[in-house]
C-alpha cells in the first residue's frame, strides 16, 4: 500500500528551506501538508490573561497561511487547513485515510509546542505510525553549536556569538522540488478560517505604519530582495537600525526572521538550556525582585488596539505604545525602552509587559520575546546589573526633533522640536501657545526619574542637524557607536 507522511506546519509556513516537505517529498508517496489553527493559541495569556493572538499577528498569520497555500498549489499540491489541537487532527486523519505511515514536524523549544509534539507522539505510538523530526528553528543547527551538551550553552551572548562565528558553520539550505507528491486521496484542503471566526477584526492599516507588508513567504521573499539588492540599504543598516519612522531605517524582517538572526538563536538555545524558567517571574537568575502588579499603573503603560491612547505622561513611552498598538510593531529602540520604563521606572512585573507585547506584536515569537523581558528587566542574559534606560535621553538621541513623538502623540503637535520629549517642563505660556494642556489634553507622568532632569536643560534647540525622517536615523549616535548586538552589552552607565 502506498504510504503517506503528514508534514505539521506551525511555525515554519514556508517551501523554501523546509526539511518536513523536502524529506517528505523523498520518502512518502503521499504529502499532506497540515496546518492546524489550535484553539489553545486564541484563549488568555498564562499569568494575566490577554488574548495570546491579537489583531494584528491573526491578520499576519491568516496572510501566511493563504500565500503558502498558493505556493504549494503551485507545486500540484496544498495546504490543509484545519481548526482543532494538531494531536487531535492528526489522530483523524490517520484514521480517516489508513495510509498514513508517518508524521513529520520541525521540533521546536518551549513547553506548549513541547506538549503538542509529546501529544502527537502518543498518538502515533497508538497507531503504528513513525514519527520523523527536525531541527530548523535557528541559523545555526543545535548539533553544530561548539558547546557539547546545550547545559554549556554561555550565560554571556558575546560568548556565544564569538564561539559560533569562529567555530560553526551554517549548513546549506534545502531546494523544494518544483512538483511535490500529490495528497493523499480523500483528503479536503479545507477553508481557512477568517478573522472573525477566531474570534479578532480586522485592524486595518494605520498610514502611519513603518511595517506595511503583508504576511507571507512571498512577500519576505521580495523584501529581502529589496533590502539587498536592489537598494543595498543593508550597507548602511548599522547606521540606521536604531531609527523610528518609516520602512527603510531597519530591515523589517522580524516578522519573518526576527531581530539579528544569532541574538534569535541564542535565546532559542537559552529556552532550551532552561525549559520553564524562561517564563518564571524570577527569571533565570532566580533573582528576588519586588515586582509591582499595579493593574491602573500597567493601564498608563499598555495601548490597546480598540483604545490607542498611551497615558504615561512621558510621550516617547507612550508614542512606542501607541504605534505597537495601531500597527502591531514597534522599532528596536523603542522595545528596549518601554520594557526599561514599565520594570525600572514603574517597578511593575515584567511577565505583564511580555504576554502584552505577546497578544499584539505582529513577530512575536516565544523564545526571543521571554528572552529579551528576562534580559531587560534583568532577571536574564545579561551580564550587567541595574541597566537602566534614560527615558528622556533616549528620546533625544533617537528623536532629537521630536518628529516621532509628534507623529504618534498628536495631542502635542503643537510643541515643536525637543520640547515634545518633556511638556512637563515648559512654562504655562509655552503651552497656552502649544494647545496643551496638562492633565487633561495629555497626562502629567505617572513617574518621574531623577536622571532625566540633567538632560531636560540639554534638549537640542530648533532642528537637529541629523534628524530622524521618514528614511531613518542619519547616523547612529556617537555614545551609541557600538555596531550592532554588541551595544546591548556597552558597559557605558548612561543610556
Amino acid at each position: 500500500m502506498a504510504r503517506a507522511a503528514v508534514c505539521l506546519l506551525r511555525c515554519d509556513l514556508r517551501a523554501h528551506d523546509n526539511q518536513v516537505l523536502h524529506w517528505a517529498h523523498n520518502n512518502a508517496d503521499y504529502i499532506i501538508p497540515l496546518y492546524c489553527f489550535d484553539p489553545r493559541h486564541y484563549v488568555g495569556t498564562h499569568c494575566y490573561g490577554f488574548p495570546k493572538t491579537g489583531p494584528h499577528r491573526l491578520r499576519f498569520l491568516l496572510e501566511s497561511v493563504k500565500d503558502l497555500r498558493e505556493t504549494l498549489k503551485k507545486k500540484g499540491s496544498t495546504l490543509v487547513v484545519r481548526k482543532g489541537k494538531p494531536e487531535d487532527v492528526v489522530s483523524d486523519l490517520i484514521t480517516q485515510l489508513g495510509c498514513v505511515g508517518v508524521v513529520a514536524f520541525h521540533e521546536e523549544a518551549t513547553q506548549e509546542e513541547l506538549d503538542v509534539e509529546k501529544g502527537l507522539c502518543q498518538v502515533c505510538g497508538q497507531h503504528g505510525v513513525k514519527v520523523q523530526t527536525f531541527w530548523a528553528a535557528t541559523l545555526y543547527h543545535r548539533d553544530d553549536l561548539p558547546f557539547g551538551p546545550i547545559a554549556r550553552l554561555p550565560d554571556v551572548y558575546t560568548q556565544f556569538r564569538k564561539a559560533v562565528e569562529s567555530e560553526a558553520k551554517v549548513r546549506p539550505t534545502l531546494q523544494l522540488a518544483d512538483q511535490l507528491k500529490p495528497l493523499a486521496p480523500g483528503v479536503e484542503e479545507g477553508c481557512i478560517p477568517t478573522m472573525e471566526d477566531l474570534g479578532q477584526k480586522d485592524p486595518g492599516t494605520d498610514p502611519r505604519t513603518a511595517f506595511p507588508c503583508s504576511g507571507g513567504e512571498t512577500q519576505a521573499l521580495m523584501r529581502l530582495q529589496y533590502y539587498f539588492w536592489d537598494t543595498n540599504l543593508v550597507a548602511s543598516y548599522k547606521e540606521t537600525r536604531n531609527g523610528l519612522i518609516g520602512m527603510d531605517y531597519s530591515t523589517k524582517f522580524a516578522p519573518w526572521v526576527l531581530f539579528e538572526l544569532l541574538w534569535r538563536d541564542y535565546f532559542r538555545f537559552v529556552a532550551l538550556k532552561y525549559g520553564r524558567r524562561i517564563f518564571s517571574v524570577r527569571g533565570l537568575q532566580s533573582k528576588e525582585v519586588p515586582w509591582k502588579k499595579d493593574l491602573q499603573l500597567f493601564d498608563c503603560w499598555k495601548v490597546s488596539f480598540v483604545s490607542a491612547e498611551g497615558k504615561t505622561g512621558v510621550p516617547f513611552v507612550d508614542a512606542n505604545m501607541r504605534e505597537l498598538a495601531a500597527t502591531g510593531f514597534m522599532s528596536n529602540r523603542g522595545r528596549q525602552n518601554v520594557a526599561s520604563f514599565l520594570t525600572k521606572d514603574l517597578g511593575l512585573d515584567w511577565r505583564m509587559g511580555a504576554e502584552w507585547f505577546e497578544h499584539l506584536l505582529v513577530d512575536y515569537d516565544v523564545c526571543s520575546n521571554y528572552g529579551n523581558w528576562l534580559y531587560g528587566a534583568g532577571v536574564g542574559n545579561d551580564p550587567r546589573d541595574n541597566r537602566k534606560f534614560n527615558m528622556i535621553k533616549q528620546g533625544l538621541d533617537y528623536d532629537g526633533n521630536g518628529d516621532y513623538v509628534r507623529l504618534w502623540v498628536p495631542e502635542l503637535r503643537g510643541i515643536k522640536g525637543a520640547a515634545a520629549h518633556t511638556p512637563w517642563a515648559l512654562s504655562s505660556a509655552a503651552l497656552s501657545q502649544a494647545g496643551v494642556t496638562l492633565g487633561e489634553t495629555y497626562p502629567r507622568p505617572v513617574v518621574t526619574a531623577p536622571e532625566w532632569s540633567r538632560h531636560i536643560s540639554q534638549r537640542p534647540q530648533g532642528r537637529s542637524p541629523h534628524p530622524r525622517g521618514r528614511r531613518g536615523p542619519a547616523r547612529t549616535p556617537a555614545q551609541h557607536k557600538d555596531g550592532g548586538i554588541d551595544f546591548y552589552f556597552s558597559r557605558k552607565k548612561d543610556v
